[in-house]
């Protein structure tokens, strides 16, 4: 089993407020260092560590390419990583990412460059499931009690026992992701997430493997505080309460 892995990074992160310190004029929240290194490169590794994974796709901006070229080649990743130019958003990206993968591929997982914390088990055990059922995804239970509302009214209460908060990665055979992407193009369809796109296709259930807390997705400020903490506690192997 061959499996592709695509990270989207053509990003702008305007949530994030400020430059990103090692590219002057950058306000991309996947280039802000971390520890030193850009959180991008975090993401990689845990991929780059998996024996399931076959290659790495990482779609990014036109003007981006020749800096993040050289930058995989200086951290020792270039032969693991290949870049495509990415698309003005996240399902662009994905899609032209898509089109550059070649060979005997079996399985695409798709996962956000700025959640540098996934679990290399986490990530096995989501690539499994999909080999298994053609499609699979990440997901924790949500803690809070969830409202439907309309404005600023509320019109139900929603059971968190047929909840889950998505994360990545998102796992597919290549062929269903291909297919779900050229339905969404003809239909000018968005969808925020790769299985959304999955889903319209009505061919496959999509799985839902149990993810972490830890699995978050830095887009804010804040999170570089929480994030700091997490990589502190890897580095040293301290586990945390989940």
């Amino acid at each position: 089993m061959k499996v592709s892995v695509i990270i989207p990074a053509a990003g702008l992160g305007t949530r994030m407020g400020r430059s990103a310190p090692e590219k002057e004029g950058i306000s991309r929240k996947q280039f802000m260092l971390l520890n030193g290194s850009p959180i991008l490169i975090h993401t990689i590794r845990k991929f780059v560590s998996c024996p399931s994974v076959t290659e790495i796709v990482v779609a990014i901006r036109s003007d981006d390419l020749a800096w993040a070229t050289e930058l995989f080649k200086a951290q020792g990743l270039a032969q693991n990583v290949r870049t495509v130019e990415g698309g003005e958003s996240r399902q662009q990206s994905v899609e032209n990412a898509l089109a550059a993968i070649v060979g005997d591929i079996d399985l695409v997982a798709v996962h956000d460059a700025v959640r540098p914390f996934v679990e290399r088990d986490t990530i096995e055990r989501v690539i499994h499931e999909a080999s298994e059922t053609g499609a699979a995804i990440v997901g924790i239970v949500p803690v809070d009690t969830v409202k439907q509302v309309h404005r600023t009214k509320v019109r139900a209460t929603l059971p968190r026992e047929r909840l889950i908060l998505t994360q990545t990665p998102q796992v597919f055979r290549l062929d269903l992701l291909r297919q779900a992407f050229e339905k969404a193009r003809e239909d000018l369809f968005i969808g925020t997430d790769e299985s959304s796109l999955v889903e319209r296709l009505e061919r496959v259930e999509v799985s839902v493997v149990l993810g972490t807390d830890r699995n978050i997705k830095i887009t804010k400020p804040s999170d570089m505080d929480l994030a700091r903490l997490y990589l502190m506690l890897e580095s040293s192997a301290l586990e945390i309460p989940r």
